[in-house]
């Protein structure tokens, strides 16, 4: 993933509004790839198949930067690029936001379709929720028994995450913390166990944090 922190959408969302008769279904995701924004985008048409319009927008930067976005029928600029807007002002990275129309025989005009389809995205993106992603790096920690206590006790303190505990002959910890808090941790295990601790990089995590 980049280095830079990353919003993104905490789960799958959904939204319904109703506007002059027609009905608006939202609904967003995580997506990690095109291929998978592309399978939710066929996902939600084969969920609403008798529906005039599935419009969408996603928009990738962990793996790439790339961003996408369809009218599906409707006037240029009334419904893909409105919705590709909630992502970008709100920063929004690694997701997609569909927004379903089943037409009520009323037309709405330009203004009231950017409206509504935001309106539906918005609210889809509300109920999802957000968190912030940045990378983190996790090491594997053997120690003694005899060290479990203390070694967790510092850790917490030192706000790093205990991500997996192991009992053999000895005790096998795997601890995760931010990339730039990397020689903290080493620092913090050698001192607290006297150097006794055997120390193994075990690659990159995500870091996952809820926004209010």
């Amino acid at each position: 993933m980049s280095a830079s922190p990353l919003i993104s959408l905490k789960k799958h969302g959904a939204s319904q509004i109703e506007i002059k008769q027609s009905v608006f279904i939202g609904n967003c995701s995580p997506v990690k790839s095109r291929e998978e924004a592309d399978q939710f985008v066929a996902d939600i048409r084969r969920k609403y198949p008798d529906a005039r319009h599935s419009c969408y927008a996603w928009k990738i930067d962990s793996s790439t930067h790339m961003q996408k976005y369809s009218d599906d029928g409707e006037p240029s600029g009334t419904a893909g690029m409105p919705i590709l807007n909630i992502l970008e002002h709100n920063e929004i990275s690694d997701s997609i936001i569909v927004v379903t129309r089943y037409f009520g025989g009323i037309l709405l005009g330009k203004g009231g379709l950017v409206r509504a389809y935001t309106e539906a995205a918005l609210e889809a993106v509300k109920d999802a929720g957000l968190i912030r992603i940045t990378e983190g790096i996790a090491y594997r920690i053997n120690i003694g028994y005899d060290l479990v206590d203390k070694i967790t006790r510092e850790f917490g303190l030192a706000g790093f995450t205990i991500e997996d505990t192991s009992y053999t002959s000895d005790v096998s910890l795997i601890a995760v913390c931010a990339m730039e808090d990397e020689e903290r941790l080493i620092k913090t295990a050698t001192e607290c166990t006297a150097g006794r601790a055997v120390i193994v990089k075990e690659g990159k995590r995500e870091l996952k944090a809820d926004i209010d």
